[in-house]
């Protein structure tokens, strides 16, 4: 059986940095098509048709990673949220069934 040691604000930071890296991502994308500029009348054939594709579909591309990476920072914040819940929930039964407990009962007297 596997076991998970995490803290509790693993899941939360993890859900920060993607969502950060998605733009960081996104704005790559662009200075790509910046600094390639220059090169645009050295491709020929195949190269610069691909080239051109890529150029002209270059913010659909950026938009279609952001959404990808938005979903899965959307899927972080809901294994946090349920983390969190239940480690909660888990800390609230404990509380009631200790309080609930009779520990005289199980004293061993001679």
């Amino acid at each position: 059986m596997a076991r998970w040691d995490m803290g509790s604000d693993v899941l939360t930071q993890l859900t920060r940095n993607t969502s950060s890296s998605g733009e960081e991502l996104a704005g790559l994308v662009r200075q790509l098509i910046q600094a390639a500029e220059p090169l645009t009348n050295r491709f020929n054939g195949a190269g610069k048709a691909a080239f051109d594709r890529f150029k002209a579909n270059a913010d659909q591309i950026s938009n279609d990673l952001g959404r990808g990476l938005g979903s899965i920072n959307r899927g972080q914040a809901g294994m946090d949220k349920a983390f969190l819940t239940g480690d909660s929930t888990m800390s609230d039964d404990a509380n009631r069934n200790m309080s609930a407990a009779n520990f005289d009962a199980a004293r061993f007297r001679g």
